[in-house]
């Protein structure tokens, strides 16, 4: 099933919801939050559901499904889809699938105050993900979301206005504001664990920012009294040969398997107990390890630094006391909704960063980096997104001003891929989303914000 086909199957489903729910409860307001796990969360406005209430949903969602009937949807001129479910008219982002028989994997689980629709496993769609209660994940959605709510904001609207009405430097200064308070009180907590934690792992999905932020925190604990080192794991491959393959063939260089993780854990070992070592460093142009390595030796006052996606992985380091590790999972969670029912999903954020990115720094067009998200969704899926409730705390690196920034960017790169192309679907559904953000002045953008790893003039060396 493709990227597109999925969105479709998702979009169809959440419309049987609206349905469903606005039968179910026809005085209440039924809002699709936000994306969690491979879902989304949803609640009434102004109503706690009980687990009672969530299983009568499920029911009739169900009762939606097997009926088969039509789901009939136009585009409209606003670039969005016009549905129809009975008397009630909805717009999408999506166009839905043609009929409800064919949406039979799915499942809704209770989570207070409302409950998460779970759709199929990306990878293998005709099964359910196990489902492991995002508390933490949930808790980082629920405080940003308070602090949107604190500065009155809750739509793309609200951004767009203050936007035109000459108040981006506040906007900018307000989400920036709000990173570094973050990442301060992050450092601030690892600080106050320095007797024991002697390693900080950072792991995250594609175009989550996570350079920029370690380099960020790096600067925190610096403030603080400790001293950052970083290690790249990056350094600890396995020579080309050695590499595990994926079920075509290809080298899997996103597979843990493809780290030599005894040596890892040896050498982390012994940074710990104070004796020197030499790091290797890998010759990505020959695959394999350089001749001489990287001296390193870990002072009382040092920490380690390791950003990979496999950091919050158990399996990384296993013989290493967990107490001795401080795990982030940062992503960005992107919390702006066009409406009650139409969100924004921040998977095509990350894309649309990522779109930018690799055309300013690595000359990569965006088509090529449409080819190449489903492979990097699929190592997502598989090596980060299963252990982020590991992390002993998540950083949401989205910034409530990114989309209206990167517009104009990504705009004309997306202009480029013709109607003959495979992704020309994928381009003109992005054009569509981020034709709802009004363009912003990037040049008040602080250096040393996360956005500029993919706009760049970013401080850091990103």
């Amino acid at each position: 099933m493709s990227d597109y086909t999925i969105r479709r199957y998702r979009q169809s489903l959440i419309l049987g919801l609206i349905g469903v729910a606005k039968k179910l409860f026809p005085d209440e307001q039924l809002k699709i939050s936000h994306s969690i796990l491979d879902g989304v969360y949803c609640e009434l406005e102004d109503s706690l559901l009980s687990s009672r209430e969530v299983i009568q949903v499920e029911e009739a969602l169900r009762s939606w499904v097997l009926s088969d009937q039509t789901i009939s949807c136009n585009p409209s001129q606003d670039h969005l889809y016009q549905c129809r479910l009975g008397d009630l008219e909805i717009k999408t982002l999506y166009p839905p699938l043609e009929r409800t028989g064919s949406l039979q994997f799915f499942q809704l689980i209770h989570f207070p105050p409302g409950f998460i629709l779970l759709f199929p496993n990306a990878n293998h769609p005709e099964t359910l993900a196990p489902f492991v209660p995002p508390e933490k994940l949930s808790s980082t959605f629920s405080e940003s979301q308070r602090w949107l709510e604190n500065l009155h904001l809750d739509k793309v609207k609200d951004v767009n206005a203050i936007i035109s009405e000459h108040g981006s430097n506040d906007l900018i200064c307000l989400a920036e504001a709000l990173h570094e308070k973050k990442i301060s009180s992050i450092a601030d907590r690892i600080y106050e664990q320095r007797r024991n934690v002697r390693m900080i792992l950072i792991s995250g999905p594609s175009s989550s920012g996570k350079t920029t932020f370690a380099q960020r925190l790096s600067t925190q604990l610096r403030v603080s009294g400790l001293r950052p080192v970083a290690l790249s794991l990056d350094n600890y491959f396995l020579s080309r040969e050695e590499t595990p393959l994926d079920e075509n063939g290809q080298y899997d260089f996103e597979s843990l398997k493809a780290l030599d993780l005894p040596l890892l854990a040896a050498q982390i070992n012994a940074l710990i107990r104070g004796e020197n070592v030499e790091t290797p460093i890998f010759d990505f142009v020959h695959g394999r390890r350089s001749p001489a390595g990287k001296p390193m030796h870990l002072s009382s006052d040092e920490i380690l630094v390791i950003e990979g996606i496999h950091g919050l992985n158990p399996s990384l380091i296993p013989s290493l006391d967990r107490n001795q590790m401080f795990k982030i999972y940062v992503s960005a969670l992107f919390q702006l909704n066009i409406d009650n029912y139409t969100r924004v999903p921040t998977t095509e954020v990350r894309l649309i960063r990522r779109i930018v990115r690799d055309n300013q720094f690595r000359g990569i067009n965006p088509e090529r980096t449409l080819a190449q998200w489903e492979s990097v969704r699929r190592g997502e899926n598989h090596n980060i997104f299963p252990y982020q409730e590991e992390a002993d705390v998540m950083f949401n690196s989205s910034l409530l001003y990114e989309l209206n920034a990167l517009r104009p960017y990504a705009e004309r790169l997306l202009l480029t891929v013709t109607p003959d192309s495979d992704y020309y679907q994928t381009a003109t559904h992005l054009l569509t989303l981020l034709s709802f953000f009004n363009s912003l002045d990037v040049s008040t953008i602080p250096f040393i914000s996360i956005l500029r790893e993919f706009l760049g003039g970013s401080i850091y060396n990103v």
